[in-house]
């Protein structure tokens, strides 16, 4: 990894080895960087505290290396991500404003894959996860995540039931709690689909209704100006000597007949008369079968405005128009429909619902025995490791209880409290020696004994985790002496089958690491390129004598170094 402008890095290059790598210096020299660039790289929260004071903005590049075909390799490629000879280069920049930007191979990508691929990438452990380990329901979750598919499968078909079961009930109460504001939804609805009913609108009879009121209310006016205008185009009975539009035509059309073989175009409008004149005698015949027509009778406006009254009383309450009312009716008549088939539906959630918990009750059942089972091979497993952390007579166990509850399900026999995750709590305990009874863990364990536990946790879960890399931030915090050679022991024999790097500040742990980097400031308080740096020979031994007795040139620390040096390498 390559970090600049980092909290008090300013620009170092970390290198990381095969097997296991311990990250040692001085506290407040910038050792968690480490830690907290890489959880940058693997799609971590963001903070604009994190960019050094003066710089525009911290930049983490990391370069890892993947196995072509594997599901990070094909998930990167899905991102637009290219391969730089057999590794995946991974950048994130922070800037002093907060904004964060990420890159994999080479493009730009939401920080969201970072993270879809950090669970296969890296495990990392830290003191932050041993005092998350000691609530109950990490516990529970710790004992899931060792016992892989044999929990996870019924958890699986558990959850999808438990949501199912929650959807019916929330339902089935809904129906139930509103039962009252439902039936008078429903009297509202008859009652507005009877109005309706009642009065049969068609649809644009509303539109049909006015014109003919329009033209009812104004028949007088009508038939008047109808009959001035049948006698201004086709003349007056009652006025024989009156002149008239059809006779003027008709008197211009014989003037031009009589000279029309004379010139083509006096002949043309000649016709044109002609056909004004048929035009004028139309118009007429018309205006006197609507003069006939029209009906002047005062009771048909008057049936005509009571059907528009009712009509207006329906689009007062339904909808704008006679259109808008047929709509809410036919979406009424539904709503209606399914208001008076709440008894069926209760009927129907209700048997769903009992159905649903007692399949919970065989799910939940299932999944207790699978945690049961895996909590003894867990148990054993931690147990093992913590006689390998100097604790030999040490016993971890885990206690898996149900609640009784009234309203639970039933399992076994009994009706028990139940959640998302099933019915059981989880508790690990811990009898640090013979004799002693089991406590839970927070209770039960000093404070070196409790990192020692955690430690042996994270140890069991890094042998079930497929990932390569495993990063240990100061777990082995509060141990020391022979407890801490020990830790170091395992830590190199766990390095045997996957990278493990380790923030440490024990000198034990330190020497059993393949390569040992040094984190130092420099005199104005940062850490550059040069501070972060392989220690072989005699570097080596000087830092352990440091972190042993403070002193990197006191002869008895040396001596010590070097002895935890050979013991180290006795056991490779």
């Amino acid at each position: 990894m390559r970090i600049r402008s980092l909290g008090v890095i300013d620009d170092a290059v970390v290198e990381l080895s095969p097997g296991f790598t311990a990250v040692t210096g001085e506290t407040g020299a910038g050792k968690t960087m480490v830690v907290t660039s890489l959880g940058l790289l693997l799609g971590g929260r963001a903070d604009a505290a994190l960019v050094r004071i003066g710089a525009e903005k911290a930049v983490v590049e990391g370069r890892i290396t993947v196995s072509a075909g594997d599901s990070v390799v094909l998930r990167a490629e899905e991102a637009g991500a290219e391969l730089d000879d057999g590794a995946l280069l991974i950048s994130r920049t922070v800037s002093a404003e907060g904004r964060s930007r990420a890159h994999l191979g080479g493009r730009s990508v939401p920080v969201g894959v970072l993270a879809e691929l950090a669970d296969e990438l890296v495990a990392v452990h830290g003191q932050t996860d041993q005092q998350g380990l000691l609530k109950l329901n990490r516990q529970r979750q710790a004992l899931d995540r060792y016992a892989g598919d044999a929990v996870a499968v019924p958890l699986a078909k558990y959850t999808e039931a438990y949501r199912r079961l929650r959807a019916v009930t929330v339902e089935l109460d809904e129906i139930v709690t509103r039962a009252r504001e439902r039936a008078q939804e429903a009297d509202l609805l008859r009652f507005g689909l009877d109005e309706i009913a009642g009065v049969e609108p068609r649809a644009g009879e509303d539109v049909e209704l006015a014109e003919e009121a329009e033209r009812l209310g104004h028949a007088e006016a009508l038939s008047s100006a109808a009959t001035a205008a049948h006698a201004a185009l086709a003349g007056n009975p009652e006025d024989p000597e009156g002149i008239d539009a059809a006779t003027l035509v008709a008197g211009a059309q014989r003037a031009l007949e009589a000279v029309r073989s004379h010139d083509p175009a006096l002949s043309a409008l000649a016709d044109r008369l002609g056909e004004i004149g048929i035009l004028l005698g139309d118009v007429a015949g018309e205006l006197a079968g609507y003069a006939d027509d029209l009906d002047a009778d005062p009771l048909r406006l008057s049936a005509v405005e009571e059907r528009r009254a009712a009509l207006t009383a329906l689009t007062r309450k339904y909808g704008d128009d006679v259109a808008a009312v047929m709509t809410w009716a036919e979406q009424s008549a539904a709503r209606l429909t399914e208001l008076d088939g709440d008894d069926e539906r209760i009927d129907e959630l209700t048997a769903e619902r009992d159905a649903l918990r007692a399949e919970l009750g065989g799910l939940a059942q299932a999944l207790t025995d699978a945690r049961t089972e895996a909590a003894e091979r867990f148990a054993a497993a931690v147990t093992a490791e913590l006689a390998s952390l100097a604790m030999p007579h040490a016993r971890v166990s885990f206690a898996i209880r149900q609640t009784e509850d009234p309203e639970g399900v039933e399992v076994d026999g009994r009706p028990v409290a139940y959640g998302p995750a099933g019915v059981d709590e989880v508790e690990l305990l811990l009898a640090p020696h013979p004799g002693a009874p089991p406590r839970p863990i927070a209770k039960g364990a000093s404070g070196g004994e409790l990192s020692r536990v955690m430690l042996a946790v994270e140890v069991v879960f890094a042998g079930t985790d497929p990932v390569p890399t495993y990063l240990f931030d100061e777990v082995d915090a509060g141990v020391g002496g022979k407890a801490a050679v020990e830790i170091g022991r395992r830590l190199a024999r766990l390095a045997k089958t996957a990278q493990v790097v380790v923030v440490t500040h024990l000198p034990q742990v330190a020497a059993f690491a393949d390569r040992q980097l040094l984190v130092e400031k420099t005199n104005d308080g940062s850490v550059t390129r040069s501070g972060v740096k392989v220690l072989e020979g005699e570097e080596r031994v000087r830092e352990l004598s440091r972190m042993l007795a403070g002193q990197e040139d006191s002869e008895t620390a040396r001596a010590h170094a070097e002895e935890l040096l050979a013991t180290a390498r006795a056991d490779a």
